[in-house]
């Protein structure tokens, strides 16, 4: 994957709310991070097109950030997310490249397991992620040097103690996160402030979206990771793609 060429500029009419978000703290220090992934490329940015994967990805083509962009299309995903695929496509350009599990590996594991058969263990959700996930996101990090994240600490217990910057020694990567201190409020802000596309299924309580068997809608009062996998206990909520225990580089960030 070669970084994508930098996208047309803004129209005049936006360009005023970009310069005032662009402005404030927490987005120059998301963009600084960006900056740091990109000088220690080659760099590569994994979205889901989750609201926050959102915030990344406009700062990448609006900046024209040399930085790939790639997704996990697990065979499983919502249609709202393949239609927010095609709107990311009508704005920023044919930018993002999108990987497949290995179409034996999916037949085995079917025939193994059953259809659905993730909802019988964590063992076998975690088998069922490691077939659909891990293994095209090593196919896409190998020969990077950085991988850029949307994740935030908010986001659940397993994520609390997420830092800017660290190293995944299993991948052979530094992991740069530059929303790691950004609150649900403020990605909200940026995306509607700049009328940045986003997944359907925000406005239908789904404040984080993975694969649709996997996925539901919460109540009021519950955390947002809530809707996940939500027969399991919520301390095992992940599905290997970002585990714990990555050792912390120190930031340096210019403010």
């Amino acid at each position: 994957m070669m970084p994508p060429a930098a996208p047309p500029a803004a129209p005049n009419r936006e360009g005023a709310a970009a310069e005032r978000i662009d402005a404030l703290a927490h987005v120059r220090s998301a963009r600084e991070l960006l900056l740091a992934a990109a000088e220690h490329g080659p760099a590569v940015f994994s979205t889901s097109f989750g609201a926050e994967d959102m915030v990344v990805l406009d700062l990448i083509r609006r900046h024209g950030l040399p930085i790939a962009i790639f997704t996990l299309d697990t065979g499983r995903l919502p249609e709202e997310t393949h239609d927010l695929m095609r709107a990311v496509e009508e704005r920023y350009g044919r930018c993002v490249d999108t990987l497949f599990p290995d179409a034996r590996a999916v037949q085995d594991l079917v025939a193994r397991d059953g259809a659905n058969g993730f909802r019988d263990s964590v063992e076998k959700r975690k088998a069922c992620c490691a077939v659909r996930k891990i293994e095209p996101l090593g196919r896409a990090l190998a020969g990077r040097r950085a991988w850029i994240t949307g994740l935030r600490a908010q986001q659940s217990a397993t994520r609390a103690h997420l830092a800017p910057r660290e190293t995944d020694a299993q991948r052979g990567v530094e992991k740069f996160n530059p929303l790691h201190d950004w609150s649900e409020s403020q990605v909200w802000d940026y995306l509607r402030a700049l009328g940045v596309p986003y997944n359907a299924l925000h406005d239908r309580f789904y404040p984080s979206i993975g694969c649709a068997p996997c996925t539901r809608a919460i109540a009021v009062g519950e955390d947002i990771r809530a809707g996940r996998w939500w027969w399991e206990n919520a301390d095992s909520k992940e599905c290997g793609l970002h585990p714990g225990g990555a050792a912390v580089i120190p930031l340096r960030v210019t403010t």
